[in-house]
């Protein structure tokens, strides 16, 4: 058997997940009972019970949890634990490299933005309605060290367009806080788009710690926040 860790966009929309997809690359079946990542650079966790059956040549797609970076260390190298089970019965405990490089790219963007939450935390707050949109305040707030800290773009996501009025906003060596208005507005009320989209409310916050690279940090709402943008897009959408 081959395995590759792969990951869907409904891996991103959900988060802590990836997908390691087997392969039947011999000529008896054999099926898998339970997956789990091997890597350095992850905190292990429990494998995950699956029940998929692999004829020869069938190909599967297993979703595989993953704990938090470790991001002093790489990702390399990467294996899933299978728990596989021969005609007859038989159960073998395997550990298969992983192929491809989902779990760099997961791994660089987490520790990417885990190093600018040391530094300065993101909020939005005090949402409330202006007619068809959402404003409020994005507040960035000092947590540590003196390197200046911008906030240069804010994407909007597949329902809502986001808007900060004083882009880029710099935190200083000196500043504790700084403040800037931010709006939500809803941009579609198509139906495939509402009843589709996997990730409907994540805005990217493009944050530069530095003379580092900027990176792109989801902004941080809560669950009132997520419900007031979800009734914002659906009485918006009910009146068009």
């Amino acid at each position: 058997m081959t395995a590759e860790a792969v990951r869907l966009r409904t891996d991103e929309a959900i988060g802590g997940r990836f997908q390691v997809r087997v392969t039947n690359t011999g000529d008896a079946a054999f099926s898998v009972t339970a997956v789990a990542l091997d890597s350095p650079g992850f905190a292990a966790v429990p494998a995950t019970a699956v029940s998929a059956e692999f004829p020869p040549g069938r190909v599967i797609d297993l979703p595989t949890p993953y704990g938090e970076p470790v991001c002093r260390t790489s990702p390399a190298p990467v294996a899933a634990r299978l728990t596989v089970i021969r005609p007859g019965g038989a159960a073998e405990a395997l550990a298969v490299p992983l192929d491809g490089d989902a779990l760099d790219v997961v791994h660089t963007e987490e520790c990417a933005a885990r190093a600018v939450a040391e530094v300065v935390d993101i909020a939005v707050a005090d949402l409330t309605d202006d007619g068809d949109a959402l404003v409020g305040a994005l507040t960035l707030t000092r947590r540590d060290g003196d390197e200046p800290v911008v906030a240069s773009t804010l994407s909007r996501s597949v329902l809502v367009e986001a808007g900060a009025e004083d882009l880029p906003l710099e935190l200083g060596p000196d500043d504790g806080t700084v403040t800037t208005p931010v709006t939500f507005t809803p941009s579609t009320c198509d139906p495939h788009v509402l009843s589709e989209t996997k990730k409907p409310y994540v805005f990217p916050l493009g944050v530069q710690v530095g003379e580092a690279d900027p990176v792109p940090v989801d902004l941080p709402l809560d669950q009132a926040a997520l419900d007031r943008l979800a009734a914002l897009v659906q009485r918006v959408c009910a009146g068009r």
